[in-house]
């Protein structure tokens, strides 16, 4: 007979809270011999648990009863007569001998498609075969190389017939030949992790260990994840350890207790989700949210976790009124528990692990949330700018007629910039709820000048220092804003050549630009990769700045019209002409289509003059086309 191989070690550092990988050992596992499956769950406050499913009937029995180990809080038990694919659940008895609504498996790997929610047995068969990949990830990662995301929902981003899901296999040759067209280098998906209620988009998460079953299989996205590291693209995927629902199946009184959670609505609720938050001073807790990051990057070879909400996380007081939240024992709205469990994260998975990203969704001025924990900070390696969203957004709604006024919210970003390592996003987050699509936000009075806009708005992020990051549709000007039950509209690009196909065309040169010229990324975070060329000029709603490789031996000029008037003869400071060469190159022309601006390479080359000018020894005279950018670079 079988017994359990949980070591006293793994039961130490789970009540410890420091354990990453208790998916190896809770959940169900098929038997090495083939003779069926062992099964492990945590319910310290359970009387019995018995496992049902498939292979007795969905009866509970005495054969199938699990049984505790120790004081640890933990069941277990072996079922020889479960098989792959098997379905089943867990059958709780409370403290009280009240049988609890059946659950799912925690720890489980496959769970039925919603409304169904049965857990599933599985046994991978997968061989992989991204090597290649795994071993030069450490170098295509380095926040010294370029970072471009396409950010993705899998269930909207296409269909197939009858509106129906396509299966992880299916996206993968679809997603890659895209990603060709468009030139990103990373994907970074809404949680695909299952979850009941499709409208949430995967927010609203009940299987932590688990992709969708809505695409396929965990071998199914397994597959997907290969084939996108096979040609050379990263994945990372959105992560919420901030809330669980309370759906009946779910961790929701998973053993009669708010086992997972607070039983303190004050704690425990989100008033703006209704779901529940996870009581992050519990130490099993820590260890079961620890372990489920621990194991996408593990088991699936993911490159990356996007946090989300974490504001949400790090305040007592977060979308709650006065007497609504408990302070802490210092009297404070901070929540330590969540500080804690967020600064171990980073530290522990980043340990095992170096070579990815963990990346915050932090919406305040919190200090150091890409800071070494060492010194105090949270320790993530990237978090989403909201502020220069933000201001940037709401300046190219603006009629430029009116943005003379409003000049700051372009150049504010700099009193900031390398407070944090920064990724820039226009998110998935700005093109719901009624705002709109990223198109419809711009202003002009046609859809050229709203198209020319959007360009300019995409120019501008790529020139900002930060890694990138688009919502899908975006890249082709979607006019309508984001619809989870319905695709894309594909047929925008299919046809003829028009202004979405065209803007399609931009996205991938100007990702093409971006990876070509180290300026443009190797200084992302640092002080020495940004200078202002002309900050002021907010009289004709012109900005220019300059960008800086490591070397500095090939800076990138970046200036932008804000106005539909063309200035004509319009004066920058750049570096000697001693340093560098007398001709600088426009590599990029927002107002020229793509293929027309690398027909005439003479006519792109403008000669700089030794005049002073904004600071500089030299400068340059341009023709600056009506809501439109230039970038330039010297010639060699």
């Amino acid at each position: 007979m079988l017994t359990h191989s949980i070591k006293d070690l793994d039961l130490y550092l789970f009540h410890e809270g420091t354990h990453t990988q208790l998916y190896q050992h809770l959940g169900a596992h098929a038997c090495e011999d083939g003779q069926g499956y062992t099964f492990a769950t945590w319910a310290p406050n359970a009387t019995e648990v018995h496992i049902v499913g498939d292979f007795n009937h969905w009866t509970p029995s005495d054969n199938h009863k699990l049984t505790p180990i120790e004081s640890s809080g933990i069941f277990w038990g072996h079922i020889p007569e479960a098989k792959p694919g098997d379905l089943y659940k867990l059958r709780v008895t409370d403290a009280q001998n009240q049988v609890l609504p059946l659950k799912s498996d925690p720890f489980g790997r496959s769970h039925e498609t919603s409304p169904k929610t049965a857990s599933i047995l599985t046994k991978s068969t997968y061989a992989w075969k991204d090597k290649s990949w795994m071993e030069r990830r450490k170098e295509a990662q380095s926040l010294q190389k370029p970072i471009s995301v396409y950010e993705l929902h899998l269930g909207s981003w296409k269909k197939g017939e009858d509106n129906r899901f396509l299966t992880y296999r299916e996206i993968a040759p679809l997603l890659v030949k895209h990603l060709n067209k468009t030139g990103f280098t990373h994907v970074e998906m809404l949680p695909i992790m299952e979850h009941p209620f499709y409208g949430s988009w995967g927010y609203q998460c009940t299987g932590y260990f688990a992709p969708t079953s809505r695409h396929g299989t965990p071998d199914d996205f397994k597959f997907l994840v290969d084939t996108l590291h096979k040609n050379g693209f990263g994945i990372i995927l959105d992560w919420v350890p901030s809330h669980f629902p309370e759906d009946d199946h779910g961790l929701h009184l998973f053993d009669g207790t708010h086992l997972f959670d607070h039983a303190d609505a004050r704690k425990g609720f989100h008033p703006d989700w209704k779901s529940r938050i996870f009581n992050y001073d519990r130490h099993e807790v820590r260890s079961f949210l620890l372990s489920s990051a621990h194991f996408w990057v593990n088991e699936f070879h993911i490159d990356g976790l996007r946090v989300d909400a974490v504001a949400s996380m790090l305040y007592l007081d977060y979308s709650r009124n006065e007497g609504e939240w408990i302070p802490n024992i210092y009297g404070g709205r901070e929540n330590l528990g969540a500080i804690h469990f967020l600064k171990r994260l980073n530290e522990l998975v980043y340990q095992d692990f170096p070579d990815i990203h963990i990346i915050a969704e932090e919406s305040t001025a919190w200090p150091q949330v890409t800071g070494m924990t060492s010194h105090g900070g949270l320790g993530f390696g990237m978090k989403w700018d909201m502020g220069w969203m933000h201001d940037t957004l709401q300046y190219m709604q603006r009629d430029p007629i009116h943005r003379v006024h409003h000049h700051n919210e372009l150049t504010f970003r700099a009193v900031y910039a390398q407070s944090e390592q920064y990724m820039l996003s226009l998110s998935h987050d700005e093109v719901v709820h009624g705002k709109g699509s990223l198109l419809t936000k711009m202003a002009g009075a046609s859809e050229h000048e709203k198209f020319a806009h959007l360009r300019l708005l995409y120019t501008l992020m790529y020139a900002h220092q930060g890694k990138k990051l688009l919502f899908m549709g975006s890249e082709f000007g979607q006019p309508s804003e984001w619809n989870h039950d319905a695709q894309l509209p594909w047929h925008l690009v299919e046809g003829d050549k028009n202004e979405h196909t065209a803007l399609l065309d931009f996205i991938k040169h100007l990702n093409t630009i971006y990876k070509d010229n180290p300026a443009l990324y190797e200084s992302d975070f640092s002080g020495e990769g940004f200078q202002w060329v002309c900050a002021d000029d907010s009289s004709q709603s012109i900005l220019s700045f300059l960008r800086w490789d490591n070397a500095r031996q090939k800076p990138v000029l970046a200036v932008f019209n804000f106005t539909p008037v063309q200035r004509h003869d319009y004066t920058l400071g750049v570096p000697s002409s001693e340093d560098f060469s007398s001709q600088w190159e426009i590599i990029l022309n927002t107002s020229i289509p793509p293929r027309k601006s690398k027909k005439n390479k003479k006519q792109s080359l403008v000669s700089t003059q030794e005049q002073p000018a904004h600071g500089f020894a030299s400068s340059m005279t341009l023709m600056l086309p009506g809501l439109s950018a230039l970038w330039l670079t010297p010639a060699t």
